[in-house]
């Protein structure tokens, strides 16, 4: 197995965890979504929220970073979701992710409650501590716990520097809280856009470096990434607009869950569309009608280039 050394930036999707009939991991399954993934333009993957993180065992979690690590084997970066609910479950977990070949860590804030601005500072100070590797932080707000003040986490940068904390910002209002992260840090904060795509133009164009969407729309989130970088205009509202619509139906975690691996079982790369539960969304029949819709017309905008 190899550790990928390039640079951490792109498009990088949160894979989904597919899970057999029995429950367990399907690892075979996973294995073609991250080639799938690789082979459609991602610089390589992140296990994080989506992935269901919060829903595995230890043992899971640690098995599923280390085998995603063996899939990619240098191909890319992987990016694995070390977050506990203490200073010490955290800092295993990211010797963990350094020890089976991350190319960086991603650290969401304890869930259970809301911690005091200088324990969560000591909170991610360990982290950087106990490895070697880049630290993402990462505010989860937007599933979980309460955004992170802009303050705590320029702190963060000017201790440690830029190459060794990183941001994934997901608090509302999204572009002017990353805007205020970046010029609170003098420009030097290296930004994340994490909303699933659906803040992606505007977060380009306020400066991020790579993008972290869910794994169902890599083609459309590839291209428009690309017209982006390209400067085209047209291409990319063209792209924009229906990808936008379909992330504006994933509401919350399960919905986001529940969509992503639907649209993952019609691209032909997962079986089936398994959460763990319990869940707190279901699909109905209106809703899969519209997603069709939307991807279909985002099919189209693809197949013209």
């Amino acid at each position: 197995m190899n550790r990928y050394t390039g640079p951490l930036g792109g498009v990088l999707p949160v894979f989904q965890t597919p899970y057999l009939e029995s429950g367990e991991i399907d690892y075979a399954t996973l294995t073609r979504e991250i080639n799938w993934l690789l082979e459609c333009g991602s610089s390589g993957v992140v296990m994080a929220m989506v992935s269901e993180v919060l829903r595995l065992t230890t043992a899971e979690s640690r098995e599923l970073a280390q085998r995603t690590c063996e899939i990619v084997d240098g191909r890319g970066s992987v990016v694995i979701s070390v977050g506990g609910e203490s200073i010490k479950i955290a800092e295993e977990n990211a010797l963990h992710a350094e020890s089976v070949g991350a190319t960086a860590v991603m650290a969401i804030p304890p869930v259970s409650i809301g911690a005091l601005e200088d324990e969560l500072l000591a909170y991610y100070e360990a982290i950087v501590d106990a490895i070697s590797l880049p630290v993402i932080v990462q505010d989860a707000s937007g599933y979980v716990g309460k955004p992170m003040s802009i303050a705590m986490q320029a702190e963060l940068l000017h201790r440690f520097g830029a190459e060794r904390i990183l941001f994934k910002p997901e608090a509302t209002p999204i572009g002017p809280r990353l805007s205020a992260l970046r010029d609170a840090t003098e420009g030097k904060a290296k930004i994340f856009e994490g909303t699933g795509g659906i803040a992606l133009v505007d977060s380009y164009r306020r400066g991020i470096v790579g993008t972290m969407p869910g794994a169902d729309l890599i083609l459309g989130i590839v291209a428009l990434y690309q017209a982006l970088e390209a400067g085209d205009e047209r291409r990319t509202y063209e792209l924009s607009l229906p990808i936008s619509s379909i992330v504006a139906a994933q509401h919350s975690l399960d919905a986001f869950l529940a969509i992503e691996k639907y649209l993952l079982v019609r691209q032909g790369i997962f079986k089936n569309t398994i959460v763990r539960g319990p869940t707190a969304y279901r699909l109905d029949k209106e809703t899969i009608a519209e997603i069709d819709r939307l991807f279909d017309l985002l099919c189209d905008v693809l197949e013209k280039s």
